[in-house]
Order: C-alpha cells, then structure tokens, then sequence
C-alpha cells in the first residue's frame, strides 16, 4: 500500500512538474501531451545508429560531384521513405572547379619546392587513400601564375593592412601570405587583391591549430605540421551559391553568367598550404620583425618582409558544370499540411568529413527516424514537416541556395521556420538565429540534459557564461552567414535557427584528409553523447514547431535585442567621433611630432576627417512605438482563441521574418535582403547587425549612413503595422 502511495505521488508530481513547464503556443490543455510527445521522442533515440550512419556516410571522400556523394544522397533517399517520407533528390547543375596544376616555389634566397601534401597517420587507414583524396586547393580561387617578392599580413583582415600601412609597407605587385582564422578565408584574397597584391597564399600556423593547441594527429587531435584546410573562397559576402546564376536556380538549361564575368571568383590566385611548407617561405622574410600580436607558433622570427623571399605560384583548375543532389523528404500534417517546418543539414564533404558534416546529418536522420515512427504510430506533426540533406554546401552554399531560389514563392507562403545544423562536438549548446524564436529555444534548452553534467544544456550554458564574465540570460546570436541558413533568412525572409554543440572538442582536422571516423570517435564526441543530445534538441524544436496551437514567436526579447544593436551603433559612432577629433587635435598641437622616424618607416600622422553627426531619431522614434505596441501584444492570450482565428494568426506570423526584408536588398550585394542581419561585407562569416547602417558608418559613407537610417526605420515601421495586424487577429 505504501509502495502504492509513493508511485501516485511521484506521478502526480512529475505530473504537475510537465504542467509547470514553459511551453510558449499551445493551449493548456494540450502542454502536456505536446511534453509526453516529446519525452516518447528522447526515450526512442539511439546513438549506435549515429554511430553505425557515420561509418557509412564518411566512408569515402564524397565531394560534390562524386560518385560517392550521389550515393550517399541516393542511400539517405532510401532511408527516408522507410520511415514513412516522401523522399526524393532534387538536382542542380552548378560550376565546380576542380584543381589540375598546383605549384608553389621560394625561388630566393634559398629555393624550395613546396610538397602540398599530407600525410597518412598511422592507425587511420582513410587517409591512406591516395588519389581517392581531394587535393589541397582552394575552390574559386581564379587561375593564374605569379611570381613577386612575399609579404607576411598576419590574417590578412582590415586592421593588418591599417598595421602594415603604418609601417609603411605595401603589398602592391607583392604576393602576400596570410594565416588561417581571424576571418572567413575568402576575406583574405578579397582585401589583397584590393590592395594590390597579385597572388594569396594561405597557411595554418601551429600557434592556431597545431602543436601549440596540443599533442597532433594521430597521437592528439591537432593538426600535424603537413595538414592543410581545404575550403571555398568565394566572395559569399556579394551572393552565395552557384557564381554563374545569381539569384536564381542553377537548372540543367538555365542562362549562365560567362565565367570571366562572375563577380564572385576571386581577381587573384589563392593557394592553401600546411605549416611544413610555410616554414621555408616566413623564415625566408626580412624586413621589420612582426608585432607581437603577429608571431604565431613557428621556431622563427617572424619578419613581414617585403622579401627578400621571391615566390611564385601557378594554379590551374577544370571548371565543369557538376551535378549538386539534395535529398528533400515530406511528412505530411494531419491538420495543417500548407505549413511546413523544415530541418537541413549538408552531406558533402572536402574528404571525408565525418566531423564537417557528417557529425550533424546523421542527428537530422536519427531526428527523422523517430519522428517517422512515432507519425506511423498516430502521432503525426500537426504542421508539414521536411527534412533535408544539402549538397554543395562547401564550395559556397550552394545546393540550398539554389533549392531556395527554386522554391522562393512556394517557401514565403508555407515555410515557417528553417533549422539547420553543420558540425557537432561534445561540449556546450549553441544557438543562434531569429530573435523571435528565442524564447522558444529556451524553454527547449530548458527541457534537455546535458549528457555530461546532468543539468539542462540550458544551465551548463548559462554557468560558463558567468564563468567567462558574461550575464545568467540565454540569448540567441545572430546569424551571419557559414551554413545553409544563409538563403532561407537573408534572402528568402525565413525564421532561422543554427544550432549545435562544441567547445570541448577542440582540434585541427577542419577540411583536412584527417576528419574521419576514427579522429572523431576520439577526440569529437567519443559515444555520440552529443549527437544524440542534438538530436534530442533539433528534435523538440521541430515538433513544438510542428505542433503549436499557435507558432510559437514572441517579440518583447526581439524589440529588446534590436534596442541593443541600435544603442551599440549610436555608442560607436560617438566614440568614433570623440577620437577622431581627440587625434586632430594631437595634430594640431604637434603631439606626434616625436613618433615620426623615418629610419623605422614611421610618418606623422595626418588630420583626419571629422565625422559629421547622423540623425538617428527616426530609428529611435519607430522602435519607441514599437515597444509600446510589441507590450499590447504580449498582453493577449491567442491560445485560447477559437482554431480559425488560430489559423488566420498563424498565418500573419509565418509571415514576420519576410516583413524584415526589402527586394532592393543591401548596397552594393542586392541579394541579401535582410535588414537586421547580414554578413559582414569584410568578415565572411561573421555578422553584421543592422547591416546596412553599421556598415555604411564602418566605411565612413556618411551620406549613405543617413540614408540607410530611413531605410531602416521604414522596415520598423512595416513591422509596426505587422503588430497591428497581429493585435487584430489575436483578439
């Protein structure tokens, strides 16, 4: 009897535990099913089929274009419709450059021949798979030969070439190298060939991701002194996908760009080499030694030349229209099958890519498995769901891009919100995306486990947060650009979320011949904890998602974030002001006067231009009624409303993100349409918030500043209006 007492309490409790839980969307009612539904869900995951889908999936190098790669598609496909979806491959025809000639000599002071290759590791018989690997190269790179005198610009970003300027140093007519990191890598050849540079060479330097980090490959999970990172440097900032089709689908008999007119190949040729071949070129530099923020890893010092290092490269690439597979699969609603939630993941690789991106497509499949399984069982999703499989997504985005540009109508009337993942590691919850999504993705946070530590992936965020100084709130980033979310929010107006795990699996396979099976089961998520525990994520996402009364977006912790961005600018803008009149004034007063010394290359300083004051009110005054709106919405209770008045809801707020977008799109790049978030123009990856008006004040385009200004505020006020409408259906 009493073993009988302690049963029923401890089911009323967890009872009354799943009501308490924050569930943004749905009635009261129907919280707990949804709950039930979803721990049904965790309960049926299982990591031996991670385990055993990567095996399959990474077994062989699988770029785009490969035999392997339309296996693996034609293999997923299969895998789909057995858990009840339907499936199919959808196929792009987009330009893909394979490399013929890669040659890199110093040819002074001490000629060396650079090897441009790696090393097979003992224990790891996939690297051992000779000409079966992808050669080292860099897609987009522009074909061509140089031959110059060699300048080292660090990362090759904007400050270094402030840096460089400073020092009086122009690489001009010069081939520059420049390491890994700091930026996106297709930044690096970009800024060069603006600079005037005739050749890129790229390196990994052990200080980033070599024996600086740890033990190397096979004994620890850094990159070895012959590794090199693959990767597309494609100008993606302008538009992502296949170069010679912007802003519409790669199709078999689609109209293409001539290739010498593509605006997205690099204007230099850019090479990638490991640390074993960079060594003989930096140790051949003179000139100033490198500032300390410059020296990396190497048993060198590190010079900036210009010379006396003579380098010379040539490159040579087979540009072919290759075939790009998508693998789409459908479940169908049971009650709201035009609206549709989606989840992608790529599954092209440079090699391998058991790490990039194999470690997250098999957490979409298992997701997609159990989902299915439990549909076959009487518990279909409400909303349409769609999984897929991207490919091209190396090389630059490019199968998503192209579907979107495909399906762009179709998505803006029925696509509620995309979530994507790429690469996933033990460690931390990731997430960025969409500010309205954020409360949502928090309670979610909220309901998992860290695998680890036995706390929710929330909590173990939220303590390394503090332990790093920052705040005890869970905030979503912003999403720049590095992933297939790319064209679904900043082109297509989609809600997007990127979400994952890492921060504990540090290494240096990215995009080399070692991101395998075996690296990753040792150093990435050794038992596929994590991938499971993505799964389990992604998965709650998509069914609260899928199964809302009404779409889960909240907008105060939106209207709060872009106060943020905006209190950010204004900050910025002042304090830019306050320096430059602080220098002119030094200069007037002859106060650099001492610092010139032409022995060092060091000039005086000259004056420079004031920056005249912006007129940001109209920003302030439309996000202010903002507010006041966005706090009568939040007061309303549409959960309880009658299932039309639900559906006449839901359908406004698919629409938000598309609200936030303008067809004429940012200056100079037309493509990207977003007005909070974008790529930043000189970052790659990294984003810019209110793109249009940082940026402008970045490159001190005053004029345009101001006009990007009333741009803006016009979109906040579309969005005012889109709350009004919003207020009018809730009611």
């Amino acid at each position: 009897m009493i073993q009988k007492f302690i049963t029923l309490t401890l089911v009323l409790l967890l009872s009354l535990g799943t009501y308490a839980q924050s569930i943004t969307g749905f009635k009261p009612e129907n919280k707990a099913a949804q709950l039930e539904l979803e721990a049904q869900f965790e309960s049926r995951l299982k990591a031996e089929n991670l385990d055993a889908w990567m095996q399959r999936l990474a077994a062989e190098p699988h770029w785009v274009g490969t035999d392997y790669g339309k296996k693996n598609a034609e293999w997923m496909a299969e895998q789909f419709r057995s858990w009840g979806y339907d499936a199919k491959i959808e196929t792009y025809h987009i330009l893909f450059p394979y490399p013929k000639v890669r040659e890199l000599e110093l040819l002074s002071p001490d000629p060396y021949t650079a090897k441009l290759t790696a090393v097979p590791v003992e224990g790891d018989p996939y690297t051992a798979q000779g000409d079966a690997l992808l050669p080292s190269y860099n897609a987009f790179s522009t074909d061509g030969e140089a031959e110059a005198e060699l300048v080292f610009v660090n990362y090759g970003i904007p400050q270094d070439y402030e840096e460089l300027e400073k020092m009086g140093i122009d690489v001009k007519g010069k081939i520059v190298i420049a390491k890994y990191y700091g930026s996106w890598r297709g930044i690096k050849p970009k800024l060069a060939a603006e600079k005037g540079a005739i050749g890129c060479i790229i390196y990994s330097d052990p200080e980033d991701d070599g024996y600086v980090r740890g033990d190397v490959y096979p004994e620890g999970a850094f990159k070895n002194k012959t590794g090199v990172q693959r990767g597309s440097v494609m100008d993606m900032p302008l538009y992502p996908g296949d170069v010679l089709t912007p802003g519409y689908a790669a199709k078999k008999d689609a109209k293409r760009l001539d290739r010498k007119d593509a605006p997205t190949i690099t204007k230099i040729p850019v090479l990638p080499i490991s640390y074993e071949d960079a060594l003989p070129l930096l140790s051949a530099l003179k000139g100033p030694v490198a500032p300390n923020a410059w020296k990396g890893g190497l048993p060198i010092t590190y010079h900036v030349g210009p010379g006396p290092a003579k380098v010379r490269i040539k490159l040579e690439f087979d540009w072919k229209i290759t075939p790009a597979h998508n693998v789409i699969a459908k479940l169908e609603g049971s009650t709201y099958p035009d609206q549709w939630v989606m989840r992608g993941n790529h599954h092209d690789a440079w090699v391998h890519g058991a790490n990039d991106p194999v470690s997250g497509m098999v957490a979409v499949m298992e997701e997609a498995r159990v989902i299915g399984e439990l549909a076959k069982q009487g518990k279909r999703p409400k909303r349409t769901v769609v999984y897929a499989a991207w490919d091209a997504e190396e090389p630059g985005l490019i199968g998503s891009t192209e579907w979107v540009e495909d399906h762009e109508k179709e998505l803006q009337a029925k696509l509620v919100a995309y979530i994507n993942t790429d690469s996933n590691g033990r460690g931390f919850f990731g997430a960025g995306g969409s500010h309205t999504l954020q409360a949502m993705v928090s309670e979610v946070a909220d309901a998992v486990t860290d695998p680890q530590t036995g706390v929710s992936i929330k909590e173990r965020r939220i303590a390394r947060q503090l332990a790093g100084g920052g705040n005890a709130s869970f905030e979503l980033s912003a999403l720049g650009s590095g992933s297939d979310y790319t064209p679904f929010i900043q082109h297509a107006g989609i809600a997007s979320l990127n979400i994952g795990f890492g921060g504990e699996n540090a290494g240096g396979e990215y995009h080399t011949i070692y991101d395998t099976y075996p690296h990753y089961t040792r150093f990435k998520d050794p038992g596929f904890n994590y991938g499971v525990a993505l799964a389990n994520t992604a998965g709650r996402i998509v069914l609260r998602m899928a199964n809302a009364d009404v779409l889960p977006f909240e907008f105060k912790q939106w209207h709060a974030t872009v106060e943020g961005y905006l209190k950010e600018i204004m900050e910025e803008t002042e304090n830019r002001r306050k320096e430059v009149k602080r220098h002119n004034e030094l200069v007037d007063r002859k106060a650099y006067a001492l610092a010139a010394d032409p022995r060092e290359n060091i000039a005086p300083p000259k004056k420079k231009e004031e920056i005249p004051y912006l007129d940001f009110s109209p920003l302030q005054n439309s996000l202010a009624t903002l507010g006041d709106r966005i706090a009568e919405l939040e007061a309303l209770s549409p959960e309880s409303l009658p299932v039309e008045k639900q559906k006449s809801l839901n359908a406004a707020l698919q629409e938000t993100e598309q609200v936030l977008t303008d067809m004429t799109g940012l200056p100079r790049r037309p493509w990207f349409r977003h007005r909070l978030y974008a790529p930043g123009f000189y970052t790659g990856y990294g984003v810019k918030t209110l793109p249009g008006v940082r940026e402008a004040i970045e490159q001190e385009n005053w004029k345009e500043a101001q006009e990007q200004i009333e741009l803006l505020a016009e979109t906040f006020k579309r969005m005012d209006q889109h709350i009004v409408n919003l207020i009018r259906l809730s009611k």
